[in-house]
């Protein structure tokens, strides 16, 4: 298993992403917004991310466009998204990202799964043809918020290079146990958010990984008893970022060497 962190999480500014990732002891980043808000990946400086990624000698395992997030009836707008996804790929080529990260279209009544299918088939193909996966991702607002949920949609989908990235904190508000989540994706997740907080009486709230209801010590003993060994994405949401993702990521790694 690979600890890296969702760099945004912290910063946009990717100097002080990649120092804060070295000094943290994690393996890798993955990049979603880099630079202004505006910079979401593939509309950044290309050359200056590969310069400084290849000076801290970090890898970039994963990165994540703005790709697949509206309505999946507004057919137009995601054949768009697949028409401009080779500069997605070209960045993924050149950071050595062997994953892209997608979300599952927005929930509508009805909703289309036949063109959601044909929609991340499409991409699969794309990402394929490169060498490169495509990680599809469960999240709260969206169509397909669980693990269960998702692994459905991924075998209508069936394809060699659409796997999942599963974020049990999103599944977890919906009221999916997070062990039973990781068993409906474990044979085809690629990529892990972590995360953590508990329900209170106002709503979630965010706490220290490992110190809210999702049960890290657990997930990982089981990712570590399937043979993975992909990414495990640090997300930090608890205030100050900048010390608490000290601790966070202290943890995390403390987590899989005991596992």
């Amino acid at each position: 298993m690979l600890p890296i962190l969702l760099s945004d999480t912290v910063t946009n500014d990717l100097a002080r992403a990649v120092e804060l990732t070295l000094l943290w002891g994690l393996q890798g980043l993955e990049l979603r917004t880099v630079g202004g808000p505006d910079n979401r990946i593939p509309h950044v400086n290309e050359a200056a991310i590969d310069e400084r990624l290849w000076e801290a000698e970090l890898p970039c395992p994963a990165i994540a466009p703005s790709m697949f997030e509206g309505q999946v009836s507004a057919r137009p707008v995601w054949l768009n998204e697949l028409a401009m996804f080779d500069e997605t790929l070209r960045l993924a080529s050149r950071l050595s990202s062997k994953l892209i990260v997608v979300s599952a279209f927005v929930r509508e009544d009805p909703f289309d799964a036949e063109a959601a299918v044909d929609a991340l088939r499409r991409a699969g193909d794309a990402a394929g043809n490169k060498g490169l996966q495509l990680a599809v991702l469960n999240e709260a607002p969206m169509a397909h918020p669980t693990g269960r949920e998702l692994a459905d949609l991924l075998e209508r989908v069936n394809h060699p290079a659409v796997g999942a990235a599963w974020s049990p904190v999103d599944a977890w508000q919906l009221g999916e146990p997070p062990t039973e989540g990781l068993s409906a994706l474990i044979d085809r997740l690629l990529l892990v958010r972590c995360a953590d907080g508990r329900m209170g009486k106002d709503g979630w709230q965010d706490t220290r990984l490992d110190e809210g209801e999702i049960g890290w010590k657990t997930l990982i003993r089981q990712l570590k008893a399937h043979d993975f060994e992909g990414p495990l994405s640090l997300e930090v949401y608890v205030e100050p970022r900048r010390k608490e993702g000290l601790y966070m990521a202290t943890r995390l790694i403390e987590l899989i060497e005991t596992a």
